[in-house]
C-alpha cells in the first residue's frame, strides 16, 4: 500500500498557524472537563497503576496474544493475523465476499483509517458507512478525523449544516439536535441493509477472550450487532491480562478523552451468538518495530484517549490535518515515523514544543517528552529531518563550543547579531513565524567573564 503523506505539505503546514478558532476553544473545554472528572478518584495511584499493567502486557505481549486467541476461539469467534495493512484490509475484504456483503457499517475506528479501509472497500464495491457521529461528518466531507476522540471538532455547527444541506440535499440548519436527528435517520436504516459491522476495539481481555468496546453514541452496538457478520479490527497492543485490569482503564478513558465519568456505553463481546458470525482481525502494520526499541515502545501503552492533543500548544494553533497521516498531536509525532517511515515524516517528532504538559496529561503516564527527542535523534542520525544549513550551523557551534577562544568569538559574534535581531525575520519563514509571538532578549552591557574579570 501506498501511503497517502506529502512531506512537503506536512512541512507548510507545520508551520502555519491556520487550525480554526473553534479548535482552541474546544480543547479548553475538553481539558476543564478532564480535570473536574478526575478530581473525585484517587488519579495518580490509577495511571500509575495503568502504566503497570500496560507495561507488563507489552512484555508479555506474545503470550497474552496466544491466551487471547485460544479463548476467542473457544467462544466460536475466528482469530486473523495481519503484518501489514495491506495484508489486513485484504482479510477484511475475504470476509465481506465470503459472506456476500455490499455494505459494511462501522464503529469508529482510528485503526480503519491506517488501513484506508474505506478507500479500499469502495475500489472493491462494498460500500463504508460511517456511524460515528463525527466520522460520518467527516466521511461526507472527504476528510480524514482531525483528532482521535471527536474527528470533526474542526468544524463549527454552521460548518456541518452547509455540510448536509450540500450532501444530503436538505434545508440548512446549523442546530446540533436537528442535525444529530437528521443524521440518525440518515442512518437507521443502513444498519439493517449492511451485510458487515464492523467495530474497532479499545481493549482485548486475553484471560476470557473479551473484545471491549467504549461509545457514547449507541452506533458500536448496531454496527456489531444489527448485521448477521461482525468483524472486529484491534491492533495487537491492545491486549490487557485480565477483566480485574480493565477497571483501571475504564476509570482512566472516559475521563481522559471526555471529561466524563464512565462513558454511556462498554461492550464486552465474547465471542458470536445467534447463528451470527465474529472475526477478530489483530493488526501489526508497524507496530513490532515499536516494540523492537526498547525506548520507543512505551508509545505503545497509548489508550487512544486524546488526551496529548487537548493540551498540546502545536496541535490547537495548527490542526490535526497538518500532521499528514491517521494520528496527529504528541502521539502521532511519535509513533508515525516508525509505523510510515523516517524518511516521510521524519519532521514530525520536531513538531513540539517540549512543555510536558502531554506527560502530565497521559492516563497511563507515557513520558512523551522523552519520547519525541528519542525520535529526533533517530531523524537526524537517520538524515530525514536536517537540512545542509542546519548541519552547517550545528557544526560551527560545535566547533565554537569546543574551545574558550571559540566560545569567546561565538558570543562576539551573538552580541552583534543581536543589534540587528529585527531584520533576523526576513532570513526565512521559519524563523519569521517563530518570530511572530517572541522577541528577542536584550544582550546584557558585559558579559559575566568581562564584568568578573574586571572585579
Amino acid at each position: 500500500m501506498t501511503i497517502h503523506f506529502d512531506r512537503k505539505q506536512v512541512h507548510d503546514d507545520l508551520h502555519k498557524p491556520n487550525a480554526p478558532a473553534v479548535l482552541d476553544a474546544s480543547m479548553r473545554r475538553a481539558v476543564e472537563h478532564k480535570h473536574a472528572a478526575q478530581a473525585a478518584i484517587a488519579w495518580d495511584a490509577l495511571r500509575e497503576r495503568a502504566h503497570e499493567i500496560k507495561a507488563y502486557s507489552i512484555e508479555h505481549l506474545d503470550e497474552l496474544l496466544v491466551r487471547f486467541e485460544r479463548e476467542f476461539i473457544a467462544r466460536g469467534g475466528r482469530v486473523l493475523w495481519a503484518q501489514t495493512a495491506d495484508e489486513a484490509a485484504s482479510r477484511f475484504l475475504e470476509i465481506c465476499r465470503k459472506h456476500g456483503a455490499t455494505s459494511v457499517v462501522k464503529g469508529k475506528s482510528m485503526l480503519s483509517e491506517e488501513l484506508e479501509l474505506n478507500a479500499r472497500l469502495t475500489a472493491a464495491g462494498v460500500e463504508p458507512v460511517e456511524t460515528d457521529l463525527g466520522e460520518y461528518i467527516v466521511q461526507l466531507a472527504g476528510e480524514r478525523p482531525s483528532h482521535i476522540i471527536a474527528p470533526a471538532i474542526h468544524m463549527s455547527r454552521q460548518d456541518v449544516g452547509s455540510l448536509f444541506e450540500r450532501k444530503l440535499k436538505i434545508d440548512y440548519t446549523d442546530d446540533p439536535e436537528a442535525l444529530s436527528e437528521i443524521a440518525r435517520l440518515r442512518l437507521r436504516s443502513r444498519y439493517l441493509e449492511a451485510g458487515v459491522g464492523m467495530t474497532g476495539a479499545n481493549f482485548g481481555v486475553a484471560e476470557s477472550g473479551t473484545v471491549v468496546v467504549v461509545e457514547n453514541e449507541g452506533n458500536g452496538g448496531l454496527s456489531s450487532q444489527a448485521p448477521p457478520v461482525q468483524i472486529v479490527v484491534i491492533g495487537i497492543e491492545k491486549v490487557i491480562p485480565t477483566l480485574d485490569d480493565l477497571v483501571v482503564f475504564l476509570q482512566l478513558l472516559a475521563r481522559s478523552g471526555t471529561g466524563q465519568k464512565m462513558t454511556t456505553y462498554v461492550h464486552h463481546f465474547l465471542g458470536p451468538v445467534d447463528g451470527r458470525a465474529m472475526y477478530c482481525i489483530f493488526v501489526d502494520a508497524g507496530r513490532t518495530e515499536l516494540l523492537a526499541d526498547p525506548i520507543a515502545r512505551e508509545s505503545l501503552y497509548c489508550i487512544r484517549c486524546g488526551a496529548c492533543l487537548n493540551v498540546c500548544p502545536i496541535y490547537r494553533r495548527v490542526g490535526g490535518g497538518a500532521y499528514g497521516w491517521v494520528y496527529p498531536g504528541p502521539i502521532g509525532s511519535v509513533i508515525t515515523p516508525s509505523m510510515i517511515g523516517m524518511e516521510d515524516a521524519g519532521e514530525l517528532p520536531f513538531a513540539s514544543t517540549l512543555c510536558g504538559a502531554c506527560a502530565q496529561e497521559c492516563p497511563v503516564k507515557i513520558d512523551l517528552p522523552h519520547l519525541l527527542v528519542h525520535q529526533r535523534a533517530r531523524s537526524v542520525d537517520e538524515g530525514a529531518a536536517s537540512s545542509t544549513m542546519e548541519n552547517s550551523a550545528v557544526s560551527s557551534w560545535a566547533r565554537a563550543m569546543s574551545s574558550s577562544r571559540g566560545y569567546a568569538y561565538a558570543v562576539a559574534a551573538a552580541r552583534i547579531a543581536g543589534v540587528f535581531s529585527p531584520v533576523l525575520p526576513w532570513i526565512s519563514s521559519a524563523v519569521r513565524a517563530w518570530s511572530k509571538q517572541r522577541s528577542m532578549p536584550k544582550v546584557a552591557a558585559m558579559t559575566f567573564k568581562d564584568w568578573w574579570s574586571e572585579r
